[in-house]
């Protein structure tokens, strides 16, 4: 496992900032046991007014190959040519309306924490996990019969780490390449929003 803390100003739990999204998988299979711990983790994730939006369907390439398939189908091409090792997929979906019938406008962000708490679990367990905007959402929608009151978010792969050298050059070098992220000052306004922003 490639170790790539994130080079933070202020020490952060090094969960936080040792997890990242890695594109190198090895082709072994996942504990079934793994994947209900990370969804365990997503169900204790918090919601506004205890909505619990988020929904997770499961792919687990062991269990119904099939049914993997016709998931890794809906990714984009790009990210089906480093997934080829993946293992697992999870698919995430919020709930866009409330027990009630009305719209729950923090569906997104809600699904978006659980999923995050989702990808720490997975971390925690040694496991290699990365998110994907990259999804054919229609796609997904049609194949699986998803209602339409459930926005399709993301595809999370998961898989044990690989070796970044396995990956084509250019991935590979972005595998180790250095971490970065926008400065604080440019994510974080103390007491209003600055005019140069």
């Amino acid at each position: 496992m490639t170790h790539r803390p994130a080079p933070t100003d202020t020490a952060i739990h090094p969960l936080i900032a040792e997890r990242w999204s890695p594109r190198a998988y090895a082709d072994r299979p996942v504990a079934h046991a793994q994947v209900i711990a990370m969804l365990e983790a997503a169900r204790w994730a918090p919601s506004a007014f205890n909505a619990q939006p988020w929904r997770f369907v499961v792919f687990e390439k062991t269990e119904d190959p099939a049914a993997f398939e016709r998931a890794f189908g809906t990714l984009i091409p790009f990210n089906q040519s480093w997934n080829a090792n993946a293992q697992v997929l999870i698919a995430v979906l919020a709930d866009t309306l409330t027990s009630k019938g009305t719209a729950n406008p923090g569906a997104s962000y809600d699904a978006g924490a659980a999923a995050m708490a989702l990808l720490l679990q997975a971390h925690a367990q040694g496991l290699a996990a990365h998110a994907m905007s990259g999804l054919d959402a229609g796609a997904f929608r049609k194949i699986f019969a998803i209602p339409e009151r459930y926005d399709v978010l993301s595809m999370i792969s998961v898989a044990h780490h690989g070796d970044a050298q396995s990956l084509p050059a250019a991935l590979a070098e972005r595998e180790q390449a250095p971490r970065a992220r926008l400065p604080l000052d440019q994510i974080a306004h103390f007491g209003a929003w600055p005019e140069s922003a």
